[in-house]
């Protein structure tokens, strides 16, 4: 017995806005059922006692912990700015 029918399949095509042939519509139709009895076989499995998980593999972050430290200081900074004043970067110009 199909999961999935020929009018459900239809019904999937229209709201995605695809134009699929009557072979087509079959087509799907028997890799659906396909698919749906696959996953399927996922209810077949003991899950007692197992920790639901958002990710298959035990996942940490693997950056360093943020933490505040002093910056340069404003000569540091400045000291290799081809030009600067009044303790700012000198650019040139772009509005008229």
């Amino acid at each position: 017995m199909s999961r999935i029918s020929l009018d459900e399949v239809k019904h999937v095509a229209h709201l995605a806005r695809l134009a699929i042939t009557e072979d087509e519509t079959e087509k799907f139709t028997k890799q659906l059922d396909s698919i749906i009895t696959f996953a399927e076989q996922l209810n077949e499995l003991d899950t007692e006692g197992i920790e639901p998980t958002t990710h298959v593999l035990n996942m940490k972050n693997i950056l360093r912990e943020d933490k505040a430290a002093k910056g340069l200081s404003r000569e540091e900074v400045l000291k290799n700015a081809p030009d600067h004043q009044d303790g700012q970067f000198k650019v040139p110009s772009i509005l008229e």
